[in-house]
């Protein structure tokens, strides 16, 4: 990786191996966003939605955001 990449690695969804079925669980999936930019490690607050992803991978390329989410990536920095 470069200066300035930025790097997500998550889940598209829970995995709550007490819940009946295979569906779609709704509990936390894990996040883990890296750039060799970032001054030091820290623990956001949990984000509303999965499209807060999206909104700061948008953010960091510069294009326009989706209709919903919120961008984190000033808070990463």
């Amino acid at each position: 990786m470069d200066t300035g990449d930025l790097l997500i690695i998550t889940a598209d969804h829970g995995n709550d191996p007490t819940f009946p079925g295979t569906d779609h669980t709704r509990e936390n999936v894990p996040v883990i966003m890296y750039s060799r930019d970032f001054v030091e490690p820290k623990r956001l607050e949990a984000f509303d939605t999965f499209a807060d992803i999206g909104a700061t991978i948008a953010d960091n390329f510069n294009v326009d955001m989706p209709p919903i989410g919120v961008s984190v990536l000033d808070e990463l920095e």
